[in-house]
């Protein structure tokens, strides 16, 4: 299929092989000696809830290891056991696999129903006090909370609530919701919540673990994803528990089968009577995270609807459309850059190959961060693979550019296998401003496209041209005519600025308009 020429699009630049005068990108201290994963956004936390199964504490675990995506530095499971009434409770920092890795930490989290919590810290230092789910006796009995996302005006409630007496034992806004809990004079669990919900502004999709129920909730706007799942009965136990994950994924591993998503403002709640549904907040109107697309769900995951894989697929497609350019070999930025790749070369008749290949067994770093270090701690994640390099024109097709870094390395490294032109695409619009919902973004002024125009960035990073999709492509891409066409719109405020929940504390401690 023919594709247009990178200089007949506005959104497209090009540049004359870079020189001796290039730009130099400012050093960045929080870039691993790995040298990629803190130049990518990442996402805040994973939940899950699992209610009337005979191993909950193990398929929640199974279930936090396919949602081990969403967050790297913690993990956390709280069980119930309705025969002898207690809350049993595990937390530790690491992988799922490390924190659960003992079977005989599993044995310990007994009963029928749990929650578990993936964390990647948006809000409050890395410290075990901060790892979810947080649990709490109140006068009604015991409470666990996880919660994924982030509170945009969790400093003003904070800073009234220690005022009333309240003593915080983490850092994360998380527990702000517990607080809230504790001071409602409502007299039920459920209204209590709701109580606590109605104070609280930003994003979030909650699992809630009481001695009586499980509560799945999503925020007013959905922007964060939740989705409900039930497993099938069988002869071993299994009486059709009811799952609730942060992703489809999450039901899968375990056999659940999806019933839906936990719709925008909704409080589902479920006992051993069933479940029922509540809407304390009314009619809203959703703005779901465009970027769980792009990069952040997992790519077989289904969210509102919505198969993962194909829509970045398709954002490939119409990156080839919008921003064609001639060359040899489409080659993405592993492991996120794939999908869009393959669409890419399908769209553009440019066959696909893994020029890049990724290193799985590379965690956080080890090594001393030296600048030598740092130069090369690049290829511990990705390595060339030079005959798919050497004398080509290559397009390297990623999903984001934040701080740049990355791409600059990862461009140097096809370079220095002997690509002869370098074109970049990637896979979403520029990312202009910070996320308050949850992501975990630089502020505005360390974002790249945040400072520089498109030409500037592509002689930055030191490539050939360099193109994002636009935002009506991408919003093609996911089915809808254009962005302004769209019946159901999605929070792109790190693209547009457009925040569709208020920013209290960044309002009160910047001014507006300083997002």
């Amino acid at each position: 299929m023919p594709v247009r020429s990178s200089l007949s699009d506005p959104s497209c630049a090009t540049l004359p092989e870079p020189g001796p005068a290039r730009p130099v990108l400012p050093s960045d201290p929080s870039t691993s000696a790995c040298g990629l994963e803190d130049d990518h956004l990442h996402e805040e936390c994973a939940v899950f809830g699992i209610w009337n199964a005979r191993d909950a504490a193990p398929l929640t675990t199974l279930g936090l290891h396919a949602l081990q995506h969403r967050g790297q530095e913690a993990a956390g499971i709280v069980s119930f056991d309705a025969a002898t009434e207690r809350f049993h409770s595990h937390r530790g920092l690491g992988l799922v696999g490390d924190v659960f890795e003992d079977s005989r930490v599993l044995a310990t989290l007994e009963g029928t129903r749990a929650i578990g919590h993936n964390r990647y810290a948006t809000s409050g230092a890395t410290l075990l006090r901060n790892v979810q789910p947080l649990f709490a006796e109140f006068a009604f009995g015991g409470l666990a909370v996880a919660h994924n996302g982030n509170l945009t005006n969790a400093n003003m409630l904070r800073r009234e609530l220690i005022r009333r007496g309240c003593l915080f034992q983490s850092t994360t806004d998380s527990e702000v919701f517990v607080h809230l809990i504790a001071i409602s004079l409502y007299a039920t669990v459920e209204d209590r919540l709701i109580d606590a919900l109605k104070r609280v502004e930003g994003a979030y999709s909650l699992v809630v673990l009481s001695q009586d129920a499980l509560i799945g909730v999503r925020d007013p706007m959905g922007v964060r994803p939740l989705v409900l799942g039930r497993m099938p009965k069988d002869d071993t136990g299994n009486s059709g528990a009811w799952v609730l994950a942060s992703e489809t994924c999450g039901l899968d591993i375990i056999g659940a089968e999806f019933v839906r998503d936990v719709e925008p403002g909704e409080l589902v709640i479920i006992d051993d009577s069933g479940i029922r549904s509540l809407r304390p907040f009314g009619q809203t109107q959703p703005h779901f995270c465009v970027f769980e697309y792009i990069y952040f769900a997992r790519p077989d995951s289904v969210l509102e609807g919505l198969p993962v894989y194909g829509v970045r697929k398709q954002i490939g497609r119409e990156l080839a459309h919008e921003s064609g350019v001639e060359a040899d070999v489409v080659v993405p930025v592993p492991d996120s850059g794939v999908p869009s790749a393959i669409g890419y070369a399908e769209a553009s008749g440019i066959p696909f190959e893994l020029g890049i290949i990724r290193n799985h067994y590379v965690g956080r770093t080890f090594i001393e961060p030296t600048d030598q270090v740092r130069h090369l701690g690049v290829k511990m994640k990705h390595s060339p693979n030079r005959q798919m390099l050497d004398g080509k024109r290559v397009i390297l097709v990623d999903d984001s550019i934040v701080r740049g870094t990355t791409s600059r390395k990862i461009v140097d490294m096809v370079r220095a296998a002997g690509a002869s032109e370098v074109h970049m695409r990637i896979s979403s619009p520029p990312t202009k401003h910070s996320c308050f919902y949850g992501i975990d973004t630089p502020e505005r002024s360390k974002l790249l496209a945040a400072q520089h125009d498109l030409k500037t960035m592509a002689e930055l990073i030191g490539v050939d041209s360099l193109a994002f999709i636009s935002l009506d492509g991408l919003y093609r891409a996911m089915g809808h005519e254009s962005r302004t066409a769209s019946p159901n719109r999605y929070c792109d405020a790190c693209f547009t600025g457009d925040y569709p929940i208020p920013l209290t504390d960044n309002d009160a401690e910047n001014g507006p308009g300083s997002a």
